[in-house]
Order: structure tokens, then sequence, then C-alpha cells
């Protein structure tokens, strides 16, 4: 009876030792197991000091012992911090917000480095653009944002460096000036397209005359080029009427010449007798009595008296009037 008492407490010390470690490996698996996603990252502490950096995928740790951290993420994050009073360097308060795009690198000193990153990292931009922007003027502020941009990306990236950030891009998003100062730069921006649209007027105007000008030259070069040669054309037309005429008038004087060369060639050929050629003395000083001027007829042959005589007859009798 005492051995099966003794079996009996045997057996439940054993059953007591596998329900604890039953519970043991249980509370093992569920606080134990940690899965870690994509892009993170989790520190682990042992007793209370850095142990090591679980990364992606599924980590067994010692529950109790040690200690997971919340997931840290690795991906880029954007942090839109809220306007800061700026002094430019011509004593012009404004207000500007800035962007910062950056990314954690080793999570041990993004834990370790720095209590608080990200408020960390908005009162050094704000210090940091304070100092940049007060030694710019306003006109220069409001043209230069590359210049301030990567000026902060700069000083940003080497001060969170030990923190484990890398600065990736920072980004001036508003620049807000005093109402005043927007009143005076809208008359301003009014007052220089105002003064460009006159420029532009001006100058329009200018290319207009100038283009009038320049088509009124050339129209009058046409119009005496034009001018000029309707007149060579005419010359040259009546140059050629001239010629045309001249050279009718030669073509009849030659006709009219060969027609005599031939009547004469033909006379003499005919051998006219005395009384012929008598006779056509006669017809020609018939044809020169003809005339309103005193004549005096002379014939060819002084020797012939009574030609001479029939000749003065003739002259006598002419019954027109002597001028």
């Amino acid at each position: 009876m005492s051995l099966l008492l003794a079996l009996s407490g045997g057996a439940i010390a054993g059953i007591i030792i596998g329900v604890i470690a039953f519970f043991f490996i249980f509370i093992t698996l569920v606080f134990g197991l940690k899965i870690v996603r994509q892009s993170n990252a989790v520190i682990v502490e042992r007793l209370g000091r850095y142990h090591r950096t679980l990364t992606t995928g599924p980590h067994m740790i010692l529950p109790f012992i040690e200690r997971a951290s919340r997931p840290i993420s690795l991906k880029e994050i954007v942090a839109d911090f809220k306007p800061q009073p700026v002094i430019t360097k011509d004593n012009v308060t404004m207000q500007i917000d800035t962007v910062v795009y950056f990314a954690i690198t080793d999570p041990k000193l993004y834990t370790y480095g720095v209590d608080r990153p990200i408020s960390a990292i908005e009162n050094l931009t704000a210090t940091t653009l304070r100092n940049i922007v007060g030694e710019l003027e306003l006109d220069e502020t409001l043209t230069s944002r590359d210049t301030v941009n990567s000026k902060m990306r700069i000083i940003l990236d080497e001060a969170t460096d030990p923190w484990g950030i890398k600065i990736n891009r920072v980004e001036l998003k508003n620049i807000l000036p005093p109402k005043d100062i927007q009143d005076a730069m809208e008359k301003q921006m009014r007052a220089e397209r105002e003064r460009r649209e006159s420029i532009l007027k001006a100058e329009g105007e200018k290319k207009s005359s100038i283009l009038i000008a320049e088509g009124e030259k050339e129209s009058k070069i046409l119009r005496a080029q034009a001018d000029r040669e309707s007149q060579l054309l005419a010359a040259d037309a009546a140059k050629q009427a001239r010629i045309m005429a001249a050279e009718a008038e030669k073509e009849a004087l030659i006709a009219e010449g060969e027609g005599r060369a031939a009547a004469i060639a033909l006379i003499n050929s005919a051998a006219p007798s005395a009384q012929y050629v008598t006779l056509e003395g006669f017809e020609a000083l018939k044809v020169l009595s003809d005339g309103q001027s005193t004549k005096i007829v002379v014939p060819s042959d002084l020797a012939n008296v009574t030609g001479l005589l029939t000749s003065l007859a003739e002259t006598l009798k002419d019954p027109k009037p002597k001028k």
C-alpha cells in the first residue's frame, strides 16, 4: 500500500513537472517568438543591455530575460514641421515651414543615440533655417530656395549621422512674409508687369513702323524700277519704229533710184533723137513754170537764139502774179 502511495506520489510529481514544462514551452513560444516584417528592425535587450538587432523574418527570444523593442521602420519618412518665425538680413520676419525626408540607417544608433529623434530633427531644422535665412535678404530668400534646401540638407545630414539617420531631402514648403510686405510685393509685381507691357507695346509699335517704312521703301523702289523698265521699253519701241521707218525709206529710195536708173538705161538703150530730148526739155520747163516764184529759164544751148527767145516769150506771157 505504501508502495502504491509512493508510486502515485511520484506520478503526481511527474505530471506536475510535465505541466510546468508544457506551460514554460507555451509561454516561451507565445512570448519568445518574434516575427519581424519587411523594412522593419527590432532591438533586443538582455537584462536591460543591448544584445542584438532582429531583421526581417522569425526570431526567438528568451522571455523575462530578453526584451524586444517596438518595430523600427527602415522606410523613408516624411516629417512636415509647422511654420517657424525667421528673421531675414533686412529685418523682415516671415513664417517658413519645412518638409524633411529621412530614413533610419542604423536602428541601434537611432534607439540609443538621441531622445525623441523626431523632435530633435525638428528643433535642429528650425535653428539651421534661422542661421541660413538670417544671412539672406528677403528677395534672396524668395529666389534662393534651392540654395537654402541644399545647405540645410548637408548640415542636417552631418548632424544626424551619429543618430543613425540619413537626411535625403529638405524642402521649404511655404514662405509667408507679413501682410504689408505681401501687399508691397504685389504692387511691385503689378508695376513690373505694367512696365513690361509698356515696353512690349512700344517695341511692337516700333517694329510695326519699321515694317511699314520698309514696305513703302520697297514699294517706291519697285515702282521706280517699273517706270524705268517701261521707259526703256518705250524707248526701245520708238527706236525700233525709227529703224523700221528708216529702213522703209531706204528701201523706197533704193527702189526709186533703181527705177530711175532702169528708166535712164532704157532711154539710153533706145538711143533717143534730138527731137525727143527737146520735147522732154519743154515738159520740164512747163513743170518749172507752174511755180509761184519768179522764174528765169536758161536753155542749155546758148547758140540757139530761137529757143532763147521762145523761153523769154513764155516767161513774159506768165499770167500769175510775181512775188
